[in-house]
């Protein structure tokens, strides 16, 4: 044998028995997101998973980094299952009325929004309608580490009924009848989408109404085909007529929903079909509605209105018995304040516990990632988020932005805002 190819192999072997990089995290109190509380917990985590997790001063190899969190609480990376990264705000127009941008500058101001994310703990989040594929790039260069964002799962642009096209024209792939469905769904996920999305009601931004769109037999066509393409399909209702049909048809998740009737919820929790309320991205519209988005007179009113039935409707749910998800809708100049959410989940009877199960555990188990994502656990990856305050006593230690203190996500620590103004530690 030849001395080079020789060399070449056992480079190859000496760097696949290399030691993992290991960093030992200590945290005052540790929420794993599997039920268990541990106090003076250390997450030691190798390469991008953790490893272990012990208390006290276990022994540590030699090399290892330690970064000591001890006076903060450890929390699973959150995960927002519904969102619109590429709805950037340059803080200059309005938005919605935006000039059009080239898909390229649109990725690079979403970045913005990713940071903005991470800052919120939010290290996944399931994006759900973007235009000419910027979503799947963003997902892409996310995974390839060229830029800092949250892990993403996306959905290409969402399938919509043919409607009116005046400005702003609405993001999505217009299709009408099965058949037209059916490509519809089949060209989505050629495009590389995790997840496909179809608008099943009008609704959105000022707009409360709840006209179903699709017709029954559209939404099952698209569940099939979605379905038998190892895919799913989240269903965007305002309202009870397509939710009924949605969940009818056997969608994966419900986003939005108010006034929906107790025989759907049933079946909601029957069929474990998730719902994701996004309960607080009107409330945000309220707050913003004159000096951001100009909305029309009687807006701010009708969405006062419409949160009331959504807040009615997620506690029916609850007490049904159907698994709901942490989705923000977060658009424009809402990212940030992606766990928000998290807030109106106790104010519907939720205990501060199954909130934040809202946002890990659950929402992991949405996405089919219950083994990787929504605990500190060994194996999981190590999504790890430390803030000011005890979460179980009360959420706004992790809904509150300003008391996420440091984040990791997969082994990286892309947050660290642990230095006090005074430059101590």
């Amino acid at each position: 044998m030849r001395i080079a190819p020789l060399l070449a192999i056992l480079g190859v072997l000496a760097s696949s028995t290399a030691l993992a990089a290991t960093t030992a995290i200590k945290l005052g109190k540790l929420v794993d997101g599997q039920g268990k509380v541990i106090s003076n917990a250390v997450v030691i985590v190798e390469d991008d998973r953790v490893a272990r997790v012990a208390t006290g001063n276990p022994p540590l190899p030699s090399g290892t980094e330690v970064i000591d969190l001890s006076r903060y609480t450890g929390i699973p990376g959150l995960i927002d299952a519904h969102t619109h990264i590429t709805y950037f705000w340059d803080g200059v127009t309005t938005p919605r009325s935006e000039p059009p941008r080239h898909p390229a500058v649109v990725a690079s101001f979403a970045q913005e929004n990713a940071r903005k994310a991470l800052e919120a703990g939010v290290t996944t989040i399931r994006d759900l309608n973007a235009a000419s594929g910027v979503d799947l790039a963003m997902r892409d260069l996310v995974n390839m580490g060229r830029i800092v964002g949250p892990r993403m799962f996306v959905s290409g642009t969402a399938l919509r009924i043919t409607r009116s096209t005046a400005p702003p024209a609405p993001i999505g792939l217009m299709v009408d009848g099965v058949d037209a469905v059916i490509r519809g769904v089949r060209q989505v996920i050629a495009s590389g989408a995790d997840w496909v999305k179809m608008h099943g009601s009008t609704g959105g931004f000022d707009d409360v109404t709840q006209f179903q769109t699709f017709t029954f037999e559209e939404m099952k066509a698209a569940v099939d085909a979605t379905h038998a393409l190892g895919r799913k399909i989240a269903v965007h209702s305002y309202g009870p007529a397509g939710a009924r049909d949605g969940v009818r048809a056997g969608a994966d998740s419900l986003e939005h929903g108010a006034d929906i009737d107790d025989e759907t919820l049933a079946q909601m929790a029957r069929r474990r079909i998730y719902y994701i309320p996004t309960i607080d991205h009107n409330q945000y519209y309220i707050e913003n509605a004159d000096s951001v988005y100009h909305f029309p007179p009687g807006a701010k009113e009708r969405l006062r209105d419409y949160i009331q039935r959504n807040v009615d409707t997620a506690r029916k749910a609850l007490r049904a018995g159907v698994r709901i998800v942490m989705g923000s809708d977060a658009v424009y100049n809402g990212w940030g304040l992606n766990a928000r959410e998290l807030e109106w989940f106790v104010k519907i009877g939720m205990t501060p516990e199954q909130a934040l199960k809202a946002a890990t555990t659950e929402a992991a188990a949405l996405l089919g990632m219950e083994k990787n994502l929504g605990a500190v656990a060994p194996g999981f990856l190590a999504d790890i988020v430390a803030v000011e305050g005890d979460p179980l006593a009360d959420i706004t230690a992790v809904s509150r932005p300003e008391h996420v203190r440091w984040v990791m996500k997969a082994g990286r620590v892309v947050v660290d805002k642990t230095t006090r103004t005074d430059g101590t530690n």
